[in-house]
């Protein structure tokens, strides 16, 4: 497990002695972190690392996962779409499974904390059971900017009862009578997804994959969903194919509060049938190493979601020297700087463009990665995420 004195040779200079510092003023302090996954997804990721670092400069830190039924998260995943702006048939039965839910999760679980941070809706009822001395907070990584509004304002009128909350970019947001913040996300440079590799790391686990660097490797890794769309991987793929000899690599699984994934692998599946140059990975949650592997074989990753609360692939992308080409949407309209870092994209022609013009210029290629690398170090990393939380509890703790 890393510390903080570990990140010295990765964040930016000086920046370390600043955290300390930052955390010298609310030693002992406690905060909460409570979401609906252990594995699976980024924000499970984040407080895997996040929660020890805070540890580690001297707070009280917890992180307790609530539990749930298929049916809570069924409801939940429909929450998710619809506040994405999907249209979902939410019935009145989802909504008391989803209250009752939350109430009995309140009942098991210990709100003692000088803060309580609460991750995205499926927890976002348990403020009804808050304990009156805590400062509790809603962080939404998610874009609720054009909701289903029948279930926005469901949710709403939980999270007008919190002190204040969180959003990953401006935009992102809703008109709120409490006090809003932006953070946004990151990623852990010495996590297994993110540290050094050797080379003799790096070809063990490519050849447990089955996975050849023979021919450039096209990649996108993210949970098969239908935001994703990689389904128009596939087809930006399919017209690059036409010039360039390069093979396409779908890595990715699925969360334990996300049921519709196995639709969507299915899809998939369908969809590349017959073409051997198509290799589609389902890897468990666990299987960072295997990413890290194949973020650092690939020639360019893809990240072409439709939707996107932040989207960290491109920033873990990125830090391996990849150029990245995304989606222009959510988060990673922040991290891809337009030809300097990588590409957004709004159509599987512009993705396929963008594709054919960086295999045939990899001078530019190289500089872009070298770029993407450099901007993550100084916006994206756990340190600076860690800096944040420091100064919001400094905010409400003096």
């Amino acid at each position: 497990m890393s510390r903080l004195d570990d990140y010295k040779e990765v964040a930016p200079k000086g920046s370390i002695d600043f955290l300390k510092r930052l955390a010298d003023k609310i030693e002992g302090k406690g905060i909460l972190h409570i979401n609906s996954t252990k594995l699976g997804g980024g924000v499970a990721e984040i407080l895997r690392s996040l929660v020890p670092l805070l540890e580690d400069v001297g707070l009280k830190a917890r992180w307790e996962v609530i539990s749930g039924n298929e049916e809570f998260f069924s409801a939940t995943k429909g929450f998710h779409n619809a506040l994405q702006g999907q249209e979902q048939r939410i019935s009145p039965g989802m909504l008391r499974t989803y209250q009752e839910v939350n109430r009995g999760n309140a009942q098991s679980l210990s709100f003692d904390s000088d803060f309580v941070i609460i991750h995205d809706p499926q927890p976002a009822a348990l403020i009804d059971y808050r304990s009156s001395k805590s400062k509790w907070i809603w962080r939404c990584h998610i874009d609720i900017s054009r909701p289903q509004w029948k279930v926005w304002n469901f949710l709403r009128q939980f999270v007008v009862k919190y002190d204040a909350a969180i959003f990953s970019l401006p935009r992102f947001a809703q008109r709120l009578p409490i006090p809003q913040f932006l953070i946004y996300p990151s990623i852990d440079p010495l996590s297994d997804k993110n540290r050094d590799l050797s080379a003799a790391e790096q070809e063990e686990i490519l050849s447990r994959l089955n996975i050849s660097t023979d021919k450039p490797i096209l990649l996108q890794v993210s949970r098969f969903d239908r935001f994703k769309d990689p389904l128009g991987v596939i087809q930006a793929y399919r017209l690059v194919k036409r010039h360039h000899d390069v093979q396409l690599v779908l890595a990715g699984g699925g969360a334990t509060d996300d049921p519709e994934g196995e639709v969507v692998l299915s899809e998939v599946r369908e969809a590349a049938r017959d073409d051997p140059d198509i290799r589609i990975l389902l890897l468990p949650p666990d299987a960072h190493m295997e990413i890290n592997a194949l973020q650092r074989a690939a020639t360019i990753v893809l990240q072409k979601s439709l939707r996107e609360g932040f989207g960290l692939t491109v920033a873990e992308a990125m830090w391996k020297g990849k150029p990245v080409i995304g989606g222009f949407v959510g988060g990673i309209t922040v991290q891809l700087v337009y030809g300097v870092t990588g590409f957004t994209v709004n159509s599987v022609e512009g993705a396929a463009f963008r594709i054919h013009y960086l295999l045939d210029n990899s001078e530019i290629m190289a500089k872009m990665g070298e770029d993407a690398r450099e901007y993550v170090r100084r916006n994206f990393l756990i340190t600076r995420h860690l800096g944040d939380y420091l100064a919001l509890m400094n905010f409400f703790g003096n």
